[in-house]
């Protein structure tokens, strides 16, 4: 199968809370994060999200520090009772996607 991503991903295990963005309400939605990259991140919840739906998030990240970001839902798999999500991150500031890159480059290094 072809790779089409165009940045490294990495995994991390961590929480986002999402907040939808449309008005249809405030929602928090705790989510299992599989892999993340600087323009993206791929992640597991119980809940459905709707693709094309942009959320607020907090992302934990390794070094205990969060992340605001918003992302907009790219992918949805369902697989048995939990749905699996691809998104993007939407107006991330370079200071954190670089947080993400630095992440990745030390991890390599100690493999």
């Amino acid at each position: 199968m072809e790779e089409k991503r165009k940045n490294k991903r990495t995994e991390l295990l961590s929480k986002l809370v999402l907040k939808r963005l449309d008005g249809s309400g405030v929602e928090e939605v705790g989510i299992e994060i599989t892999d993340v990259s600087k323009t993206g991140v791929g992640f597991n919840a119980p809940k459905a999200l709707e693709i094309g739906a942009v959320y607020e998030s907090y992302l934990t990240i390794w070094t205990k520090e969060v992340i605001h970001a918003f992302l907009e839902i790219v992918r949805i798999e369902k697989k048995g009772n939990m749905f699996v999500y691809g998104a993007i991150f939407i107006g991330m500031p370079e200071m954190d996607a670089a947080r993400i890159e630095v992440y990745q480059t030390v991890e390599e290094e100690t493999k």
